[in-house]
């Protein structure tokens, strides 16, 4: 497919995807959604699945489940409000999805989330973050094949550490945006689950580089430090962004155009006589489900530096 085709395809396709995200309680069925976008049942589903890797169903159901999830902590109003405020028919029906999303009832995950370490400032953070993150787990990273190139700006910065949630994958370069959508998926679950409270925009940490073969750990930010061993379903681990000076730069634009925003920060190290001291990691700061246009996607770019 021409690169003119897809991003003819991301124009039409985006703001349905914000549409829904901004409309959570009103009729978001296919087939209104169809009309909405003036396309066939049949060729939206197909679209939308290609590109978020859910369908529509999913994709809509997902998004209200965390927002009632972020609104059982952050408001007192009863499970019942929430649920028809998110969408859901009756208290039954919420409860049931809410129980097979979560693991737990609506009132345990409230119980467990009063007894988190998080501050009300905290809390309305993590609501607002949900909002930004949730439609855009299938995004990041997404090829859209912009032919942009642009000058980079590298700057020295000193970064406080920060308490993480990761996921190591070992992938296929062209595997990347696939695994960061299913891995960063099953995060943003846990971090419900867990009683975690989101603090930032999800991230990719490179271990390993190769031409054909990359390590990775895909994680999100979290307002504290969680408890040794209660990070620990699987492969989903407590972990911490390094703190101290680091190399810095901004991307704006397609995601398979970074690699030059990470050799212009290699160019600059070598220009400065700076070591790097440990493996680099870039911050999605847009959301593309949010911003139409993937020229204007802002990705933050970080190596860690020897003092």
């Amino acid at each position: 497919m021409r690169p003119t085709d897809l991003r003819g395809r991301w124009r039409r396709l985006q703001p349905i995807m914000a549409f829904v995200a901004r409309h959570l309680d009103d009729d978001l069925s296919l087939r209104a959604l169809a009309r909405r976008a003036r396309l066939s049942r049949f060729h939206l589903q197909r679209l939308f699945s290609a590109a978020a890797h859910e369908t529509l169903k999913q994709y809509t159901a997902r998004l209200r489940l965390d927002r009632a999830a972020a609104c059982l902590l952050e408001r007192s109003d009863s499970v019942l409000s929430i649920a028809l405020d998110s969408g859901f028919s009756s208290h039954e029906t919420f409860c049931r999805a809410f129980q097979r999303r979560f693991g737990m009832t609506p009132t345990a995950y409230r119980r467990r989330g009063s007894r988190t370490l998080a501050s009300e400032a905290d809390l309305t953070r993590h609501a607002a973050l949900i909002a930004r993150v949730a439609p855009c787990i299938g995004l990041f990273h997404t090829a859209q094949h912009g032919e942009r190139s642009m000058p980079y700006s590298v700057t020295r910065k000193e970064l406080a550490p920060q308490p993480v949630l990761i996921v190591r994958r070992r992938v296929r370069r062209t595997d990347i945006a696939r695994t960061l959508a299913g891995q960063l998926g099953r995060i943003f679950q846990y971090l419900h689950s867990s009683g975690a409270v989101i603090a930032g925009q999800p991230f990719t940490r490179y271990l390993e580089w190769g031409p054909g073969v990359l390590t990775l750990e895909i994680g999100l930010p979290v307002a504290h430090p969680l408890k040794e061993g209660s990070a620990q379903t699987g492969d989903i681990r407590a972990d911490t962004l390094p703190g101290g000076p680091v190399a810095a730069t901004t991307h704006m634009g397609a995601y398979e155009k970074l690699n030059d925003a990470h050799a212009a920060v290699q160019v600059w190290m070598e220009e400065n006589n700076l070591r790097a001291a440990g493996a680099p990691w870039e911050v999605y700061v847009s959301d593309p489900a949010d911003v139409p246009d993937p020229a204007n996607w802002r990705t933050d770019i970080f190596w860690p530096l020897e003092r």
